[in-house]
């Protein structure tokens, strides 16, 4: 799975604690593995709704997620667009 990190994520990612850092790239690691099912239940993703229905969501923890999409999910290309607590919602 390749993964394109857009702008605004990694401003956001720079600005987590380090414990976060390494539990989101652990995380990172079970989706490019799972590049048939990014649905791995370890991961808890999910469909988003309301205005940001076109986006999928998985768990980094209890309270961080990271909010992507695929850009081409032929290619296993997926874009992370944004990484923080459940208010990036």
């Amino acid at each position: 799975m390749k993964i394109l990190y857009l702008p605004k994520f990694g401003k956001q990612y720079k600005k987590l604690p380090a414990k976060i850092k390494d539990l989101a790239e652990d995380k990172e690691k079970i989706f490019r593995k799972n590049r048939k099912n990014p649905f791995d239940s370890s991961l808890k993703t999910h469909r988003l709704h309301g205005k940001l229905s076109s986006f999928l969501a998985f768990s980094v923890n209890y309270e961080y997620r990271i909010i992507f999409d695929f850009a081409d999910k032929k290619k296993n290309i997926a874009r992370f667009y944004f990484i923080g607590k459940h208010e990036i919602y």
